[in-house]
């Protein structure tokens, strides 16, 4: 059988009330004491906050500062090199409006090909012409004119018909002349001057002596000594035939003052057929020619060698009218002036398309 429960004890009711109020108010020292701890944390817990917030702010402050001042500085070099660029955008703008102004002067100064070719035409007439009428220079004149059709044909350019066509009549003119080669005939009476003082006068002339007789064989020493006396005899006394006049008898200091004269006559031929005049230089060979004739010992090498060559000389064709080259010269500075003109005319306008 099961034992009886045992019945609750009961607790008298003050002394109940007495340890519950003991226990709340431990209960309430408890919680002060968490609550008192709570705020204690709490007020740490702020100061930090506050230490780290102000930390924090002055971190922020002296970026902000750094910041102001790095923006500062941005803004000067931001100014600074705005001012350089607008510097060098005025500064580019000068140099292109000077570089567009050079172009145009370059484009206004600068000879075209046309214009080029012109110009050493021009220079190459000059100097042909030149040649032609100073030294007589026929040769050279024609290569010259030759040189410059060349370099207009290398232009081919149908405004320069006019001029090529003036070209090529007086290079017809000069193929129609008789050659006369000047060098050679210079030449010739360089050589002929050089001779003068070697050329032996007529009055130094003598005949040849006539051979001795071959004495017999048979004679005998007597009689070839007699006739050795003889032939001594009749050689004192000599007698000369010659089949021609008497040579003029000239003084020794006057055959000076003959070679000189002679000298400048041949030299006064050389300037002459220099200067393309005719008659003078005729002139002066033919009496440099007679006084090789007369004073002189036609018989000698030396003097029929300059005689030859004298006739030679007069021989030769040589005109002193020869002719110029005025009409090339004219038709070069027309087609200049034609261009010239063309050039400062102002460009005419295009028309807009309607």
């Amino acid at each position: 059988m099961s034992e009886p429960l045992p019945s609750p004890t009961l607790v008298p009711p003050a002394r109940a009330i007495g340890v519950s109020r003991r226990a709340f108010a431990a209960a309430i020292a408890v919680l002060l004491a968490l609550g008192a701890v709570a705020w204690f944390d709490a007020q740490r817990d702020n100061d930090l906050l506050r230490e780290e917030a102000a930390r924090r702010l002055g971190a922020i402050e002296a970026a902000q500062a750094q910041a102001r001042e790095l923006e500062s500085r941005l803004g000067g070099e931001l100014r600074e090199a705005q001012a350089k660029l607008a510097l060098l955008e005025t500064r580019l703008g000068e140099s292109q409006s000077q570089q567009a102004a050079l172009e145009a002067l370059y484009r206004e100064l600068s000879p075209s090909r046309d214009d080029l070719a012109l110009s050493d035409v021009e220079q190459i007439l000059l100097i042909a012409n030149q040649q032609l009428s100073l030294a007589g220079n026929v040769p050279a004149a024609l290569a010259a004119l030759q040189l410059a059709d060349g370099k207009l044909a290398n232009v081919d350019r149908p405004s320069l018909s006019p001029l090529r066509r003036a070209l090529a009549r007086d290079v017809d003119r000069l193929k129609a002349l008789p050659f006369v080669d000047v060098g050679a005939i210079t030449t010739k009476l360089d050589q002929a001057i050089a001779q003068v003082d070697a050329l032996p006068l007529a009055r130094d002339e003598r005949l040849p002596p006539p051979k001795p007789p071959a004495p017999p064989p048979a004679d005998t020493p007597w009689q070839r000594l007699v006739t050795d006396i003889g032939n001594e005899l009749r050689s004192l006394v000599r007698l000369e035939t010659s089949d021609r006049p008497a040579a003029p008898l000239i003084a020794p200091s006057q055959a000076y003052f003959l070679r000189e004269n002679l000298r400048l006559r041949l030299i006064a031929a050389r300037i002459a057929i220099l200067a393309r005049q005719e008659a003078s230089y005729k002139s002066d060979l033919r009496a440099a020619r007679e006084w090789l004739r007369h004073y002189f010992d036609t018989r000698s090498r030396g003097v029929q060698f300059v005689g030859e060559t004298l006739d030679t000389m007069l021989a030769a064709p040589l005109r002193d009218d020869l002719p110029d080259l005025t009409s090339s010269l004219d038709a070069v500075r027309a087609l200049k002036v034609a261009q010239e003109r063309r050039a400062s005319m102002p460009a005419t306008p295009a028309r807009p398309n309607r």
